[in-house]
């Protein structure tokens, strides 16, 4: 979008006051689409083929099966939502920070406040640490693809 600069001209968009809350919004659309449909793919292709009660039953198996591909998930949607948060917001490092990690966030603590009753001690912790390898991820992938 181009500038004018001449009295009376309108300001470019991301100049407008409401700029940086829409920033964050479209940051989070975009990162929650990207977790429903990634999760999606998850259930369906992961849970319903290959998850058993057998290849559930070791440590390794749920790793394997359910953790890995729930920090894949949350990475993608990470780095889905730092990628829409454009110049000149990113330069701020709260906000860029906000716009990158609440869907993350918020969804792992809506799973945590639904299934509070159902955790074991091993899936809280592994959960937590799927969330922070995740989001960690997400994040350096999207700062490697700034430039």
């Amino acid at each position: 979008m181009t500038r004018y600069d001449y009295p009376g001209a309108r300001a470019q968009r991301n100049e407008d006051p409401g700029a940086p809350v829409f920033a964050l919004v479209r940051a989070w659309a975009v990162g929650i689409v990207v977790l429903v449909v990634t999760e999606y793919l998850q259930a369906t292709l992961v849970y319903d083929h290959l998850a058993s009660e057998e290849n559930l039953e070791t440590f390794l198996g749920r790793l394997m099966l359910i953790h890995l591909p729930n920090a894949l998930c949350i990475a993608l949607a990470t780095w889905a939502a730092g990628r829409a948060h454009h110049d000149p917001f990113r330069a701020a490092a709260f906000r860029h920070a906000l716009a990158t990690f609440t869907v993350p966030v918020a969804a792992q603590a809506l799973n945590m406040s639904l299934q509070w009753q159902d955790l074991a001690a091993e899936g809280l912790l592994m959960s937590n640490a799927v969330l922070v390898l995740g989001c960690v991820t997400g994040n350096a992938a999207d700062r490697l693809t700034e430039d």
